[in-house]
């Protein structure tokens, strides 16, 4: 890929950000590595095996305590960034699935950004249909509280009228036994 369709790609960011970014993904990467383990398995063990060699001495501690700080703090940053990365790209993919699936609800498009009020309701909503699909194999799902409610309120309307056609079918029957003994 040629530098100039790089820069297209991301015309926003500096050199030094790409290269930045690049060089988090390539750490990132090997840090999840078995050479990266097995560097640091080998780091501790000699380590340890100095010890005798400086006599545990508080400067031998020090040196693996802030090794590992050090080691430490940094990650923790590189880990957020990945996540974070990896957890917007998730929520693109799923937005593209939502925003191209029939009958899925667009409100569920881009929901991460919801308060935790709205999430909530939400997960109310889901949890009522989960246990409403435990006694009914056929209800439909739904993507919101209101397309629920519909849905229900649907579901009462229909067996009513099923209900409905019932009595008055045996109704019927019941008035033609009585013609019958009339």
């Amino acid at each position: 890929m040629t530098a100039k369709r790089k820069a297209a790609k991301h015309p926003e960011q500096s050199g030094f950000e790409r290269t930045l970014e690049n060089a988090a993904r390539k750490v990132t990467t090997w840090t999840g590595s078995t050479s990266a383990f097995a560097l640091s398995v080998t780091v501790v063990l000699v380590w340890v095996l100095t010890g005798p060699v400086f006599h545990y001495s508080d400067t031998w501690q020090l040196v693996i305590n802030t090794g590992t700080t050090i080691v430490t703090f940094l990650m923790v940053f590189l880990i957020q960034r990945s996540q974070n990365k990896d957890s917007l790209a998730l929520h693109l993919k799923l937005n593209e699935v939502v925003a191209a699936m029939k009958g899925a609800s667009n409100r569920l498009i881009d929901v991460e950004a919801l308060s935790e009020r709205e999430l909530a309701a939400l997960h109310a909503h889901y949890e009522t249909l989960a246990r409403i699909a435990k006694r009914d194999v056929d209800l439909l799902c739904s993507h919101s509280v209101e397309e629920a409610e519909h849905r229900h309120r649907r579901k009462v309307i229909a067996e009513k009228a099923e209900t409905d056609a019932t009595q008055a079918e045996a109704a019927n029957d019941a008035e033609g036994q009585a013609q019958k003994d009339g």
